[in-house]
This record gives C-alpha cells, structure tokens and sequence, in this order.
C-alpha cells in the first residue's frame, strides 16, 4: 500500500474513483452521483489544487483503492479546525488496513498544520465506519437526524471529533 496526497493531474483518476463511492455508497455521503457527475473535470482540478482541501488517495499495486480529505476551516474563529471529509475505499480492497491508513494520513496532516481539533460525520448505523473512527481515537458529540435522504429515506448523521490540542 501506498498513500499519497493527490494532485490536479489526478483529477481523471479521482473523480471516476469518487463517483464510484457515490454511485456504490449514496448513504455514506452528502454529495450526491446524480449532482458529482455533472460537475466538469476543471472542478475537480481545482478542488485537488486548492490550499484548504487537501486529498489522499490509497494505492495497493498502482490502483486508486481508497480516498479521504481534510478540509481546513477558513473562517478566523474556526481556523483550528478542519474536518475528514469523503473517506472511501473500494470493497475489493477492504480488510488491508488502507481506511486506518488514510484516517492517520490526515490526522498527521492535521497535527502538522496545527490543527487542533478534527470532525467527520459518518452515517448512523455505519457500523464498520464508525468502529474505524473510534479506534482511531475519534468520539462522539451527536446524531444529527434526517441529517440527507436518500431515495426517500431519512438518514440521520453521527458527528465525531478528535482532540489534536490547542493550536
């Protein structure tokens, strides 16, 4: 396995890899396939370029498996956060440790950038999402419900944290 921060000349890569998440996991996520795959290329490019979102993607033998982000608060009051944002990995891949991997790529990310405190929200339910979150040390402030709704069903979203320090 191989992690690395995703650049502009990945856009190609990532956004089929993304729309496939979105397309396989319509609940895990808050965007939607339907609205990702109108979205032209030079978004992605830009997102993927962009100071306050950061990419990683997770390779095993030179073949996207596994996606997560940071996105970096920008207002002055929130500039100590950031939060984990599109975490994926490709079923076929799942069980090699590549969802820890990418969680300590950004929490290493965020201690690097002095970020004091990480939040992610996870679907309520996603059991094996949130198992991977606590053991790495994230807890649990809430349930958000009828947080999105998919084909007609509420679902409600967990948020988490993880305390870097103060920064």
């Amino acid at each position: 396995m191989h992690i690395r921060r995703l650049n502009p000349i990945d856009a190609p890569e990532y956004r089929a890899f993304r729309l496939r998440g979105l397309r396989e996991h319509p609940e895990a996520f808050t965007s939607s396939f339907e609205e990702a795959s109108l979205r032209p290329l030079a978004d992605l490019e830009k997102r993927l370029a962009a100071p306050s979102e950061k990419v990683w993607g997770a390779y095993v033998d030179g073949t996207l498996a596994g996606m997560v982000g940071l996105a970096h608060e920008t207002r002055l009051k929130n500039r100590h956060k950031a939060a984990l944002v599109g975490m994926f990995v490709a079923g076929e891949f799942a069980g090699r440790g590549l969802g820890r991997a990418l969680v300590d790529a950004v929490l290493r990310e965020a201690r690097g950038c002095g970020v004091g405190l990480v939040v992610l929200t996870v679907t309520e339910g996603n059991l094996p999402a949130i198992a991977l979150y606590e053991r790495a040390g994230f807890a649990s402030f809430g349930i958000e419900p009828d947080a999105i709704r998919v084909a007609g069903v509420s679902l409600g979203k967990q948020h988490m944290f993880f305390q870097l320090g103060a920064s």
